[in-house]
């Protein structure tokens, strides 16, 4: 029997529409798109869940800068919100996801750093922060980082964080844990010191009302993070469509907005360095 036209055409659409959504990770068919909103072209973006102003999960709704960010460098390469698979990404875990494809794009705090370059390609930076401390609010003995030796420091495991006390401070009794909260939790309850990690970090969670007036950050930031989106390595087609949606959204005023939003409740101030210019990709 002859098929109607009509009916053999949406047969196509249907097959390539199918095609394009089950397409693997980590190259350019997570990004190129021909139809921007009809093509509901699924995305997996990695992400930090527990990290206030940054990316955090509520039930099903995800919130903080670096979940802005992935929002709407998704929206240019063809993905509505609604398109996006948040993945929960843990520090020592990003390179793995990336390289086994479990994630097209990783955008959870991730400082770009030549060590990283070796396993994985960045666009960006998209931000710029720098290492710091958090305190319990009554502790005017640690003012900075020369105050650590012998004190119990937390950061998360697999950060820079926690490689660069390492050498800064020898004398520190370190302690890594899976998660930043884990960390400020056990600074609340007096089994840590002191908390390090990125200045956006800690604003965040000492604006949250488990932690609000109970911590506080001290000290000059003592490193410089360029965070980065992380992608398949050697995805130069893919790093540059990002870098060009990364481009846009500081020249539009969004990145601003996104910036006020989710830091100004804790009147934290981006440092220098920000907005950032992405670098090209190579």
């Amino acid at each position: 029997m002859t098929r109607r036209p009509h009916v053999l055409a949406a047969a196509l659409t249907i097959g390539i529409v199918g095609a394009l959504t089950g397409c693997g990770s980590g190259s350019a068919s997570a990004g190129q798109s021909a139809g921007g909103d009809a093509t509901g072209k699924k995305i997996r973006i990695g992400t930090t869940f527990d990290k206030p102003g940054l990316g955090l999960k509520q039930g099903t709704t995800m919130s903080g800068f670096d979940v802005d960010v992935a929002t709407y460098v998704a929206k240019k390469l063809g993905s509505n919100p609604a398109d996006i698979e948040w993945v929960q990404t843990l520090s020592a875990q990003r390179e793995t996801l990336i390289a086994t494809g479990q994630v097209d794009l990783i955008v959870a705090t991730y400082s770009i750093t030549d060590k990283r370059k070796d396993h994985v390609s960045f666009a960006g930076p998209y931000f710029v922060a720098g290492q710091s401390l958090l305190v319990r609010s009554d502790d005017a003995a640690i003012t900075g980082l020369g105050a650590l030796d012998g004190k119990k420091l937390c950061t998360v495991k697999g950060s820079t964080s926690a490689q660069l006390v390492k050498e800064k401070v020898p004398g520190v009794n370190l302690q890594e844990s899976a998660a930043a909260v884990d960390c400020v939790t056990s600074l609340v309850a007096k089994k840590v010191d002191a908390v390090t990690t990125d200045d956006a970090i800690l604003a965040g969670f000492a604006a949250q009302a488990p932690f609000k007036g109970r911590v506080k950050l001290v000290g000059p930031a003592f490193s410089t993070e360029s965070y980065g989106i992380g992608l398949k390595k050697g995805d130069t087609d893919l790093c540059t469509q990002v870098t060009a949606a990364l481009t846009a959204m500081i020249a539009d005023g969004t990145w601003q907005k996104a910036v006020a939003k989710n830091f100004g409740p804790a009147g934290y101030q981006p440092g220098a360095g920000n907005p950032p210019t992405p670098a090209a990709c190579s």
